[in-house]
């Protein structure tokens, strides 16, 4: 991967570089699905944390759950959900926007004073597309997702998942970036684009 193809992944659709990662242990929570269900998505959360150095936490001292998962069949749901509309302002005309549009996924990031990510909220509307996703890749796929601040179209046109034989992994490139961002060296959050050299080099040390 060139440096130019990591600033891609970071940079904004109005041309903003925009890094950041988890500042605190995550403590992740599903809504919406079945046991067998829960066990795909705490097993992404796990390899996800193993791969980075991140670690994981039962609990958040701050909020109990700094990252929730939620998964629905109509974005309407999201506004019986108590209290979701104090965690994230302005939940109704947002669910409207989402609706309106015809998403099936959106994510939600707080950040505290340092701009690391200090909350994470992920919506997926369970569509027929999403609905025909093996529920390991759409877990795997959603955590990657939501453990780095990705640019909005840094998997617009490629998926960060590759396939192995019949197992479907995260793709090398891809690790080695959150594994390289994940550095203690490194910032916790980065606004200009010479962090993209930052990340490259560690790649190209990992070689």
């Amino acid at each position: 991967m060139t440096p130019d193809e990591i600033e891609r992944l970071f940079t904004r659709d109005d041309g903003a570089y925009a890094f950041a990662r988890w500042g605190r242990p995550v403590a992740p929570v599903v809504f919406g699905v079945d046991a067998a269900t829960l066990g795909v998505v705490k097993g992404a959360f796990e390899a996800v944390s193993s791969l980075t150095g991140h670690p994981l936490a039962e609990t958040d001292p701050e909020l109990g759950s700094n990252c929730m998962v939620f998964f629905f069949r109509d974005w309407a749901e999201l506004l019986d959900v108590r209290d979701l509309d104090r965690l994230v302002p302005d939940l109704a005309p947002l669910v409207a926007r989402l609706k309106a549009a015809g998403a099936n996924q959106y994510r939600v990031f707080r950040f505290d004073e340092a701009g690391a990510i200090r909350a994470a909220f992920v919506f997926l509307c369970m569509d027929d597309a999403l609905a025909a996703q093996p529920a390991e890749e759409l877990a795997l796929a959603q955590v990657v997702q939501v453990m780095l601040l990705w640019a909005p179209g840094a998997f617009r046109d490629r998926s960060p998942l590759a396939r192995a034989g019949q197992a479907v992994i995260l793709r090398p490139d891809i690790a080695g970036v959150m594994r390289a961002g994940y550095d203690p060296v490194l910032p916790v959050q980065a606004g200009d684009r010479s962090h993209a050299l930052r990340i490259f080099a560690r790649l190209e040390a990992s070689a």
